[in-house]
């Protein structure tokens, strides 16, 4: 009977038996990977909660019934009743440790030689990033700087390990011992901040590290493990200090913690409470009080020049300041705002320019270069406040002086909010940068100086005159942080809190900045500074009309300023926050929704210009010159002497095309003309099936320098020259379902080049495709098909300009096809 079913089902039973000999083989590979693999990715907290697991045999989510600590004199020796403390797995804690120590080790085997950098350096270079920041820097000069720097962190950092603490409220000398302490599993004695110091835990580096997060108190405990909390230790918990009996691995000569036991102690510092900004009266009046004078210190970039113009008519006073840092990369802004500084006796440029790049160390060397202007300065003033081209203000003037009059002498800054170690970690500030050809290279790790609270934030402030003047004069604390800060990303945001918060000024730190930021990480978080720093940041969204209310609903709030603002993208917002505050604009006022940005100047060094700009721009002078000399025979230009500038032109927050200046002669006598000719791109998408689901298509052109953040291009004029990245951005309304379409690249002489697809989804949305295309791309007139279900439903074109030179190489002829 039994053979009689094995011949009915042999089939089922080959297959049952095969699928069970592959799942041993698989059961026994597995388990044999996992003896290394595990250990391999150990982190620091799980290598700790692996030495627990091996000695007492329960992880974080198993239940102990061991609730008291032992008692009696054999206490050392006495485990509880589940736990193990068998040399094998003490053993097998130790070859984890090991296996972690050999991967680290070897982890940068890789040194460079003399014969790739073409120089010998101070030191062995191996760091992973430094010999990535290597391989990717340009010159010469930026890569001899990236490897002395990064020798010189690893070998004698120029800073000291160790800086002052100066807060009259604290005294960190008198860290001290509070005693040993029963601690529970679950409600911690010291509930603040834990981390496990494997190799490394003592008393002093706990107490370090709790201070460096300003914590109270510091705890140690179970050998390995550090704690900070900032409530006093119920005393009810005290033990004997025979309680607390485990070696710490950092220095065996002392005790830390034990199992469920801590040694507590003093960090010296007090739990830390911001003061709250006083706020004036209804009825105030300055009477006695002489009101404050503020320095506006304007950071600028960029080419906005209207709406700077238009941020100093806003906060203009005579009894206020302006000091204005021009990036060093950009003529045209310093141009013409050196004509302002020539008629306003309260306006200055700084001379000492910097390139203030995304996150550099250079923008903190130009603030305190201002403030040391500032304090050597003529100018009487009681507060410095620095912006950009970026802010405006959303409060008047008048509320503005009386909120600081009754807030003197204290300091705004506005701090992370989150665990500072965390905020360590996410801000990079254990992460050696080195600023260098416009940019912050990632060369390595390094370690804070001890001894003192790290804060940081926001590196928008507004700082009083003594701190200032403190700031200038410079001190030990100082002078440390500046050298630690050089080689740091986004030093700004770090380094005034940090010297606020442990500097004699400690207690006039106020948690506001004065700001409210137009925050959308969901957009601004894309990691789109890579191009200027090795590292994630996050950038705020430009105001637009539709958030108008967020700006009113603060008009009982501490805040006096707002960010960011673009004319170029939304000027409308700007407009209504005007009339806000000021008032209606006469009815008879020009021009009031228009809005011009240059684009280029012939007198301009930095940036260069646009080659692509430049043949467009001197192209179409030539046809509007032709076209005045063909048509109107009175009108007989000679020569089409120079361009002169490019402007955007937008109205009601719309494109409307470009202005191009140039100058003309009439005959070798005449004075020359300048004309001003109104261009506008041709080419646009083209829907030639306009059915259900392409009737939801909306814009579809070909640009560059898409901002994924705004959600638009940048290259208003759709500019492409044979070295730029075209982008595909489509905008589709909302619809029913979603559907697959795709894009078919052909070039100017109908080669298909690419071919991409993409899915669009039921909801709204503006998308964008960045295809690989063969570089440089050939000259002329470019298609690109939208296809959907084997049928062209839509086109678009776009010129590739040509080119003579790129980085004024010329360009072989045999390339610009």
């Amino acid at each position: 009977m039994d053979i009689k079913w094995l011949k009915r089902y042999r089939l089922f039973c080959i297959g049952g038996s095969i699928i069970l000999c592959v799942q041993v083989v698989l059961a026994f590979v597995f388990f044999s990977i996992q003896e290394y693999s595990v250990v391999e990715e150990l982190s620091p907290n799980s290598l700790n909660r692996l030495r627990n697991v091996a000695d007492y045999g329960i992880g974080d989510d198993e239940e102990s019934s061991y609730n008291n600590v032992p008692s009696g004199s054999n206490h050392r020796n006495k485990l509880p009743p589940d736990k193990d403390n068998s040399a094998s797995s003490n053993e097998y804690f130790n070859k984890a440790l090991q296996h972690r120590h050999n991967n680290y080790k070897t982890d940068n085997l890789r040194v460079l030689g003399v014969d790739e950098l073409g120089f010998v350096p101070p030191c062995d270079i191996s760091g992973r990033e430094c010999v990535s920041a290597l391989h990717r820097a340009k010159t010469e000069t930026c890569k001899q700087i990236i490897a002395n720097i990064s020798c010189l962190i690893k070998t004698n950092p120029p800073y000291p390990k160790r800086l002052p603490h100066q807060c009259p409220t604290n005294d960190v000398k008198q860290n001290k011992i509070i005693g040993c302490f029963r601690d529970g599993k679950e409600i911690k004695l010291l509930p603040g901040y834990k981390t496990s110091l494997i190799y490394t835990n003592s008393q002093e580096n706990c107490m370090d590290l709790c201070l460096q997060s300003g914590f109270a108190y510091a705890g140690v405990e179970y050998g390995t493990e550090c704690f900070c909390g900032n409530e006093t230790p119920e005393w009810g918990l005290k033990l004997p200090d025979t309680f607390c009996d485990m070696q710490c691995p950092g220095n065996l000569s002392q005790m830390c913690g034990g199992h469920y036991t801590i040694n507590v102690f003093k960090t010296g510092v007090s739990k830390f409470i911001a003061k709250t900004a006083s706020e004036p009266s209804p009825n105030f009046k300055h009477n006695n009080i002489p009101p404050v004078r503020i320095v506006f210190l304007l950071t600028l970039n960029g080419r906005a020049v209207r709406q700077v113009y238009r941020l100093i008519k806003a906060l203009f006073h005579r009894d206020h300041y302006f000091f204005i840092h021009v990036d060093a990369r950009h003529d045209y802004m310093f141009r013409e705002l050196s004509k302002i500084e020539l008629t306003l006796s309260n306006v200055r440029l700084s001379r000492r320019r910097h390139s203030t790049i995304w996150g550099g160390a250079s923008l903190l060397t130009t603030l305190m270069d201002a403030m040391s202007d500032l304090v050597q300065s003529s100018w009487d003033w009681d507060f410095v406040i620095n912006l950009s081209e970026s802010d405006f203000p959303i409060k008047s003037n008048d509320a503005l002086v009386k909120f600081l009059t009754v807030n003197r002498e204290h300091n705004f800054v506005k701090s992370h909010g989150r665990e500072v170690q965390q905020f360590i970690q996410k801000q990079g500030l254990d992460k050696t940068f080195v600023e260098c050809e416009a940019r912050m290279w990632r060369v390595g790790e390094k370690e804070l100086p001890k001894g003192i609270i790290w804060d940081g934030g926001s590196d928008w402030l507004a700082l009083s005159r003594p701190f200032v003047d403190y700031l200038v004069a410079g001190d030990t604390l100082i002078s440390g942080l500046s050298q630690f800060f050089k080689y740091t990303l986004l030093p700004a945001e770090s380094f005034f809190h940090t010297v606020l918060r442990n500097s004699p000024f400690c207690e006039t730190y106020i948690d506001n900045n004065l700001h409210v930021t137009n925050w959308k990480r969901w957009l601004g978080c894309k990691c789109q500074y890579r191009h200027v720093v090795d590292w994630c940041g996050c950038s705020p969204n430009v105001f637009r009309y539709d958030d108008w209310n967020r700006i009113k609903n603060t008009e009982k709030k501490q805040v006096y300023f707002a960010r960011k603002f673009e004319p170029i993208i939304n000027l409308s917002i700007i407009d209504t926050l005007e009339v806000w505050l000021y008032g209606e604009y006469p009815a008879d006022f020009k021009n009031r929704m228009s809005y011009w940005q240059n684009l280029y100047h012939y007198d301009d060094v930095y940036p260069a210009p646009d080659e692509s700009l430049l043949i467009v721009g001197n192209s179409l002078a030539r046809v509007a010159t032709k076209y005045l000399t063909t048509s109107h025979t009175t009108c007989q230009i000679r020569t089409l002497d120079k361009l002169l500038q490019v402007f955007t032109y937008h109205h009601k927050d719309k494109f409307k095309g470009f202005l191009i200046q140039y100058e003309v002669s009439f005959s070798n006598n005449s004075n020359k003309l300048l004309f001003e000719s109104w261009c506008w791109p041709k080419l646009q998408g083209i829907i030639i099936l306009n059915k259900d689901p392409i009737n939801r298509l909306l814009n579809f052109i070909v640009s560059s320098d898409f901002d994924k953040k705004e959600q638009m291009s940048r290259n208003f004029i759709r500019l492409i020259g044979p070295y730029t990245e075209p982008v595909l951005i489509h905008q589709w309304a909302a619809g029913e379902h979603s559907f697959t379409v795709t894009f078919l690249w052909l070039n100017p002489y109908d080669e298909l080049i690419n071919v991409t697809s993409t899915n669009i989804e039921e909801s709204a949305l503006i998308t964008f495709g960045k295809p690989t295309l063969p570089m440089p791309l050939s000259q002329g007139i470019w298609t690109v098909l939208l296809v959907y279900e084997n049928v062209t439903m839509a086109y678009t074109q776009f010129l590739v300009t040509p080119l003579h030179t790129i980085r004024d190489t010329s360009i072989p002829a045999s390339q610009m096809r």
